[in-house]
């Protein structure tokens, strides 16, 4: 079955990633800020401990980065 989108696959994979790591970011500084949310706990995984601020500040910009790849992706083959 065709897929009516315009994006090609790769832009598509991007902005699911870019999406993953940006709320999983966000809420792990959330995590280590209030203590009360833990809606993407495996992102925890990806922290050096005693640096977890910075880690999910890290990990929040990465996925920013890679939404912006995706955008350019998807504008040069549209």
């Amino acid at each position: 079955m065709a897929s009516n989108s315009s994006r090609p696959p790769l832009a598509t994979v991007t902005g699911f990633v870019c999406f993953v790591l940006v709320v999983g970011g966000i809420s792990g500084l959330l995590r280590e800020w209030f203590g009360w949310i833990h809606l993407m706990g495996f992102v925890r995984y990806f922290t050096v401990d005693g640096y977890e601020v910075a880690s999910y500040v890290g990990i929040a910009l990465v996925g920013a980065l890679i939404g912006l790849a995706g955008d350019r992706i998807a504008r040069r083959t549209a």
